[in-house]
Protein backbone atom coordinates (compact mmCIF):
# COMPACT_ATOMS: atom_id res chain seq x y z
CA UNK A 1 0.00 0.00 0.00
CA UNK A 2 2.59 2.33 0.89
CA UNK A 3 4.30 1.66 -2.69
CA UNK A 4 0.85 2.87 -4.30
CA UNK A 5 0.42 5.76 -2.18
CA UNK A 6 4.19 6.89 -3.03
CA UNK A 7 3.35 6.00 -6.56
CA UNK A 8 0.36 8.16 -6.50
CA UNK A 9 2.30 11.20 -4.91
CA UNK A 10 4.65 10.93 -7.31
CA UNK A 11 2.50 11.58 -10.63
CA UNK A 12 0.16 14.13 -8.71
CA UNK A 13 3.53 16.00 -8.10
CA UNK A 14 5.17 15.29 -11.55
CA UNK A 15 1.98 16.51 -13.34
CA UNK A 16 1.75 19.70 -10.96
CA UNK A 17 5.26 20.83 -11.67
CA UNK A 18 4.53 19.99 -16.09
CA UNK A 19 1.07 22.10 -15.38
CA UNK A 20 3.25 24.98 -13.75
CA UNK A 21 6.14 24.87 -16.58
CA UNK A 22 3.16 25.01 -18.82
CA UNK A 23 1.71 28.14 -17.15
CA UNK A 24 4.98 30.01 -16.91
CA UNK A 25 5.86 29.48 -20.50
CA UNK A 26 2.69 30.47 -21.36
CA UNK A 27 2.89 33.77 -18.87
CA UNK A 28 6.35 34.45 -20.30
CA UNK A 29 4.79 34.37 -24.34
CA UNK A 30 2.85 36.95 -22.80
CA UNK A 31 5.12 39.33 -21.63
CA UNK A 32 7.41 39.11 -24.43
CA UNK A 33 4.31 40.25 -26.60
CA UNK A 34 3.64 42.89 -24.21
CA UNK A 35 6.98 43.88 -24.20
CA UNK A 36 7.44 43.35 -27.80
CA UNK A 37 10.34 41.51 -27.69
CA UNK A 38 11.71 40.57 -31.12
CA UNK A 39 10.42 37.68 -32.21
CA UNK A 40 13.71 36.02 -33.71
CA UNK A 41 15.31 36.60 -30.53
CA UNK A 42 16.14 32.92 -29.07
CA UNK A 43 14.18 33.01 -26.03
CA UNK A 44 11.08 34.27 -27.56
CA UNK A 45 11.58 31.85 -30.35
CA UNK A 46 11.77 28.63 -28.09
CA UNK A 47 8.55 29.90 -25.64
CA UNK A 48 7.08 30.62 -29.00
CA UNK A 49 7.42 26.82 -30.56
CA UNK A 50 6.72 25.32 -27.45
CA UNK A 51 3.32 26.77 -26.51
CA UNK A 52 2.08 27.03 -30.10
CA UNK A 53 0.99 23.26 -29.47
CA UNK A 54 -1.62 24.67 -26.46
CA UNK A 55 -1.89 28.64 -27.51
CA UNK A 56 -2.93 28.32 -31.50
CA UNK A 57 -5.74 25.74 -31.45
CA UNK A 58 -7.46 28.09 -28.52
CA UNK A 59 -6.95 31.11 -30.99
CA UNK A 60 -8.95 29.08 -33.80
CA UNK A 61 -11.48 27.97 -31.26
CA UNK A 62 -11.43 31.64 -30.15
CA UNK A 63 -11.82 33.14 -33.54
CA UNK A 64 -14.56 30.58 -34.73
CA UNK A 65 -16.41 32.09 -31.80
CA UNK A 66 -15.91 35.85 -32.23
CA UNK A 67 -14.31 35.52 -29.56
CA UNK A 68 -11.07 37.91 -28.75
CA UNK A 69 -8.19 35.71 -29.86
CA UNK A 70 -6.02 37.78 -27.43
CA UNK A 71 -7.78 35.63 -24.32
CA UNK A 72 -5.93 32.50 -25.76
CA UNK A 73 -3.45 32.52 -23.18
CA UNK A 74 -5.59 32.71 -20.41
CA UNK A 75 -7.81 30.14 -21.78
CA UNK A 76 -4.74 27.98 -22.30
CA UNK A 77 -3.54 28.13 -18.54
CA UNK A 78 -7.26 27.28 -17.25
CA UNK A 79 -7.19 24.18 -19.62
CA UNK A 80 -3.31 22.69 -18.64
CA UNK A 81 -4.67 22.99 -15.51
CA UNK A 82 -7.93 21.31 -16.12
CA UNK A 83 -5.50 18.68 -18.16
CA UNK A 84 -3.34 18.18 -15.51
CA UNK A 85 -6.44 17.93 -12.53
CA UNK A 86 -7.75 14.97 -14.93
CA UNK A 87 -4.50 13.06 -15.40
CA UNK A 88 -4.23 12.98 -11.48
CA UNK A 89 -7.67 12.04 -10.98
CA UNK A 90 -7.55 9.55 -13.49
CA UNK A 91 -4.00 7.87 -12.44
CA UNK A 92 -5.66 7.91 -8.59
CA UNK A 93 -8.66 6.43 -9.46
CA UNK A 94 -6.84 3.96 -11.36
CA UNK A 95 -4.12 3.68 -7.92
CA UNK A 96 -7.30 3.48 -5.73
CA UNK A 97 -8.89 0.69 -7.11
CA UNK A 98 -5.34 -1.48 -7.10
CA UNK A 99 -5.08 -0.45 -4.00
CA UNK A 100 -8.57 -1.47 -2.81
CA UNK A 101 -8.00 -4.68 -4.36
CA UNK A 102 -4.94 -5.72 -2.71
CA UNK A 103 -6.21 -4.25 0.73
CA UNK A 104 -9.20 -7.11 -0.01
CA UNK A 105 -6.92 -9.57 -0.94
CA UNK A 106 -4.61 -9.02 2.05
CA UNK A 107 -7.27 -8.67 4.62
CA UNK A 108 -8.52 -12.07 4.80
CA UNK A 109 -11.98 -10.99 5.56
CA UNK A 110 -15.27 -12.13 5.27
CA UNK A 111 -16.74 -11.48 1.30
CA UNK A 112 -13.61 -10.80 -0.10
CA UNK A 113 -14.87 -11.42 -3.63
CA UNK A 114 -18.07 -9.16 -3.38
CA UNK A 115 -15.49 -6.71 -2.07
CA UNK A 116 -13.45 -7.27 -5.00
CA UNK A 117 -16.10 -6.50 -7.83
CA UNK A 118 -17.22 -3.22 -6.08
CA UNK A 119 -13.51 -1.95 -5.70
CA UNK A 120 -13.23 -2.37 -9.17
CA UNK A 121 -17.01 -1.32 -10.09
CA UNK A 122 -16.42 1.75 -7.83
CA UNK A 123 -13.19 2.37 -9.63
CA UNK A 124 -14.71 2.00 -13.26
CA UNK A 125 -17.89 4.22 -12.29
CA UNK A 126 -15.09 6.98 -10.85
CA UNK A 127 -13.15 6.78 -14.81
CA UNK A 128 -16.54 6.90 -16.65
CA UNK A 129 -17.21 10.25 -14.71
CA UNK A 130 -14.15 11.66 -15.96
CA UNK A 131 -15.02 10.19 -19.32
CA UNK A 132 -18.04 12.45 -19.67
CA UNK A 133 -16.40 15.69 -17.87
CA UNK A 134 -13.35 15.32 -20.68
CA UNK A 135 -16.14 14.98 -23.73
CA UNK A 136 -17.64 18.14 -22.34
CA UNK A 137 -14.78 19.93 -22.59
CA UNK A 138 -13.71 18.73 -26.16
CA UNK A 139 -16.87 19.39 -27.05
CA UNK A 140 -16.65 23.02 -26.03
CA UNK A 141 -13.34 22.76 -28.08
CA UNK A 142 -15.56 22.15 -31.02
CA UNK A 143 -13.07 18.84 -31.12
CA UNK A 144 -14.16 16.32 -34.52
CA UNK A 145 -15.55 12.99 -34.05
CA UNK A 146 -12.42 12.52 -36.25
CA UNK A 147 -10.35 13.06 -32.99
CA UNK A 148 -9.62 8.83 -31.72
CA UNK A 149 -9.51 10.34 -28.05
CA UNK A 150 -13.34 12.29 -28.94
CA UNK A 151 -14.37 9.01 -31.01
CA UNK A 152 -13.38 7.01 -27.59
CA UNK A 153 -15.14 9.38 -25.21
CA UNK A 154 -18.50 9.55 -27.51
CA UNK A 155 -18.96 5.55 -27.82
CA UNK A 156 -18.32 5.20 -23.75
CA UNK A 157 -20.42 7.88 -22.84
CA UNK A 158 -23.25 7.75 -25.30
CA UNK A 159 -25.04 4.95 -23.87
CA UNK A 160 -25.76 7.02 -21.04
CA UNK A 161 -25.63 10.49 -22.18
CA UNK A 162 -27.88 9.59 -24.97
CA UNK A 163 -31.17 8.53 -23.59
CA UNK A 164 -30.84 11.69 -21.30
CA UNK A 165 -30.29 13.85 -24.03
CA UNK A 166 -33.66 13.02 -25.43
CA UNK A 167 -35.25 12.31 -21.64
CA UNK A 168 -34.17 15.82 -19.81
CA UNK A 169 -36.14 18.73 -21.54
CA UNK A 170 -33.01 21.62 -22.16
CA UNK A 171 -33.37 24.66 -19.74
CA UNK A 172 -33.23 27.89 -21.98
CA UNK A 173 -30.45 27.25 -24.45
CA UNK A 174 -28.74 24.80 -22.42
CA UNK A 175 -28.66 20.97 -22.48
CA UNK A 176 -28.59 20.26 -18.62
CA UNK A 177 -28.54 16.22 -19.40
CA UNK A 178 -24.61 15.98 -18.63
CA UNK A 179 -25.18 17.10 -15.14
CA UNK A 180 -27.92 14.53 -14.51
CA UNK A 181 -25.49 11.96 -16.29
CA UNK A 182 -23.07 13.28 -13.59
CA UNK A 183 -26.20 12.69 -10.70
CA UNK A 184 -26.74 9.10 -11.89
CA UNK A 185 -23.50 7.51 -12.09
CA UNK A 186 -22.63 8.88 -8.32
CA UNK A 187 -25.86 7.62 -7.11
CA UNK A 188 -24.18 4.28 -8.73
CA UNK A 189 -20.74 4.69 -6.98
CA UNK A 190 -22.74 5.45 -3.39
CA UNK A 191 -24.94 2.32 -3.96
CA UNK A 192 -21.80 0.05 -4.63
CA UNK A 193 -19.97 1.76 -1.75
CA UNK A 194 -23.14 1.48 0.56
CA UNK A 195 -23.72 -2.32 -0.87
CA UNK A 196 -20.86 -4.22 -2.17
CA UNK A 197 -18.48 -1.93 0.09
CA UNK A 198 -20.11 -1.85 2.83
CA UNK A 199 -17.53 -2.16 6.18
CA UNK A 200 -14.76 -1.43 3.64
CA UNK A 201 -12.82 1.70 3.74
CA UNK A 202 -13.91 3.11 -0.15
CA UNK A 203 -10.84 5.89 -0.09
CA UNK A 204 -7.00 5.11 0.49
CA UNK A 205 -5.11 8.21 -0.17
Amino acid sequence: MTVITSLYLFIAWGVTAVVAAGIILIVLRSVFNYMDVNPFKWSPRTVGRVTDPVIMPVRRVLIAFRVDPRAAPFIAVLLIIIAGYFVVQVAGGILNTVAGVMFALTSGRVGLPVAIIGYIIFGLLGLYTLAIFIRIIFSWLSTSYANPLMRLLVRTTEPLMGPLRRLVPHVGMFDISPLVAFLVVWLCQAAVAATLLSGWPVRFF
